[in-house]
């Protein structure tokens, strides 16, 4: 009887076999042994088996898990580790359908239908895609592709929902911080961004100033403020002397800085980096030296001051009638100095108006935040799915909703990239529904709207017209001066720059405006030839004349975001096509074997000679 459900157990959670044998003898004390009473054995093993089972969530097997469980709660383990197989099945099973589905295209606004639909702990299903992005080596490329993706969604959609809470806050709700942690965990969903650890990290900067605040004043009363406390000093001086001791310690001791050098850079807006760092741009470091004088007493305020972000501290008498002239305004980009009125306007070079000298509340100071991440999303030139740019769209929206002059961009970007719905006819689910909220909020975009909807639709038509995958065969007549395959490492000879190769046409498929503009005549063989599309090791995807390639003699991985869209493998010579690439090109991987096996082992010979 014992045995018999041992092995019913070990059908359920079969993983226990290979890597826990040890562990399945626990497994024992679920069940009575021959000849005990009911609860006899349960005292004796439930120790153990807690202990064996709970060690089957081990960081090892998988990594993220443990952090759910307090080690003082009782949890059935068996059950957990069932509900967690199942869920990571269920993943596998979903990120195997990805590729076959979206090959030829990105990953459409609906495509994430199956996941929303999912049952049991999101927690388990989520660590099962970490657990496939830390497969180790370079196989399962395609895998990890779609694995990523999916875990992006997937918190990015939990992150966008808590931020929405979030701005429902009242206005006097002032958690600059827990606002600007919200914005760099969109931005950043495959990171472990907490505010919990970046508040620790704040925590033990605000330490540091209590020690050097000791030794300016050892009965200062910020140091009798207990954490999470929100206590304010309300004299001058005291306040001065925090102040100081601030200064000393980010800018001398911990040499944080304002990022002069590479200063249009994301991650320069991103929290957790610019504590990493220890650097940013005016309102990072503001947010930072905002949140650290707040817990040391010290009430100051964030000023949306145009082109520089600044922070005001009171100087006049509590209850007085004040005016701008009553506040001393801080640079933390500069190193916390203290400005008048005057040198604020020499900062930017220009005179401003005493509106701009007012405080903001936090969803002004996140809309700037967002704002800067919009104007360097419209500056990307390399990364051609523009992550940044979207993500920045999502977040200004999630604030503004009604902002038609972005709502007519994300239109327009989703046209650009081709996310569209699964089924063609649900493209108004996003790009129609979009345009038709534009219209009504604003008429006179009535222009606008209506070439994106005509280009829209025409894309519709195109999609009904599509017939199934074009094979390209190299044994065809037609395909005779196509010379290099998929997969394999090449150098641009003029520009230098290392790719791979995904795709190939024998001759030029441009149009006319492309080819003109990329002065293609001007070849020796003109457009008259086999283009390749490459990925870039600089992230871009090009298209590139076979005359202008050639093989590269010391083949490495391509650092590109797509690789695992069409390639499974990196065998250190070349890469592999997946499933899908190779229906398109069913002849090409052999001729990769042959084309691998004459240029380098001809040089590993050389090289033995």
């Amino acid at each position: 009887m014992a045995a018999a459900a041992v092995d019913s157990a070990m059908e359920v959670v079969p993983a226990l076999a290979e890597e826990a044998a040890p562990e399945v003898a626990g497994l024992s004390c679920l069940v009575n042994l021959p000849g005990e009473h009911p609860r006899a054995g349960c005292g004796r093993h439930r120790f153990q088996l807690s202990v064996k089972l709970r060690g089957c969530f081990s960081p090892r097997r998988w990594p993220s898990l443990m952090k759910h469980y307090s080690p003082t709660d009782y949890v059935n383990w068996l059950e957990e580790y069932k509900v967690r197989q199942k869920a990571g099945l269920e993943a596998r099973k979903i990120v195997a359908s990805f590729s076959k589905r979206f090959f030829s295209e990105h990953v459409p606004c609906n495509g994430f239908s199956d996941i929303e639909n999912l049952e049991g702990p999101e927690i388990f299903f989520e660590d099962e895609l970490v657990c496939i992005l830390n497969m180790e080596g370079r196989k399962a490329l395609t895998w990890k592709y779609y694995a990523k993706k999916i875990l992006y969604y997937l918190r990015q959609q939990k992150i966008l929902n808590n931020l929405k809470a979030f701005l429902q806050q009242p206005d006097d709700y002032e958690s600059y911080l827990e606002g600007a942690v919200y914005i760099d965990q969109y931005c950043n969903p495959l990171s472990d961004i907490s505010l919990k650890d970046i508040q620790a990290q704040i925590d033990s900067i605000v330490e540091l100033v209590c020690k050097t605040l000791r030794g300016i004043n050892s009965r200062h009363p910020s140091l009798a403020f207990k954490a999470g406390e929100s206590s304010m000093i309300m004299e001058i001086e005291l306040q001065s002397q925090v102040l100081d001791a601030m200064n000393y310690v980010l800018y001398d001791q911990l040499k944080f800085k304002g990022n002069r050098m590479d200063y249009y850079n994301a991650l320069n807006l991103y929290m957790h980096q610019v504590l990493i760092r220890r650097t940013g741009i005016p309102i990072s470091m503001s947010l930072l030296y905002l949140t650290i004088a707040r817990q040391l007493g010290v009430p100051l305020e964030p000023v949306n001051f145009p082109s520089h972000f600044l922070l005001r501290w009171c100087q006049g008498a509590e209850g007085a009638t004040l005016d701008i002239f009553d506040y001393i305004y801080i640079d933390a980009f500069g190193k916390g100095k203290q400005l008048t009125v005057k040198e604020c306007e020499y900062l930017i070079g220009q005179h401003v108006t005493a509106a701009l000298y007012g405080v903001v509340n936090v969803k002004k100071v996140l809309q700037r935040m967002v704002g800067n991440l919009l104007s360097l999303g419209k500056r990307e030139g390399i990364d051609q799915s523009y992550q940044l740019l979207r993500d920045s769209l999502d977040l200004y929206l999630a604030m503004y909703p009604d902002q038609v002059q972005l709502l007519l961009l994300q239109a327009r970007l989703y046209f650009h990239l081709g996310i569209w719905p699964e089924k063609s006819f649900c493209l108004v689910l996003k790009v129609l529904d979009i345009l038709q909220h534009i219209q009504t909020l604003d008429p006179g975009q009535h222009g606008a709207v209506g070439y994106l909807v005509q280009h829209t639709l025409e894309h519709i038509e195109r999609k009904k017209e599509e017939v199934g995958v074009e094979v390209k065969l190299r044994s065809d007549e037609k395909h005779r001066d196509v010379c290099y395959s998929i997969g394999l490492i090449m150098k641009h000879k003029r520009y230098g720059y290392n790719c791979v190769i995904y795709g190939w046409d024998p001759t030029c498929m441009m149009g006319h405006e492309w080819i003109r503009n990329m002065n293609v005549h001007s070849l020796p063989h003109g457009h008259h030839q086999p283009f390749y599309n490459v990925l870039v090791e600089d992230g871009s995807c090009r298209y590139a004349a076979q005359e202008n390639l050639e093989y590269n003699v010391e083949p490495q991985e391509i650092s590109h975001p797509d690789v695992g869209r069409y390639f499974s493998e990196f065998t250190g010579t070349h890469y592999i096509p997946n499933a899908e690439l190779e229906i398109r090109y069913p002849e090409d991987l052999e001729f990769v074997y042959e084309t691998v096996q004459n240029i380098y082992s001809a040089k590993k010979e050389n090289i033995d000679e």
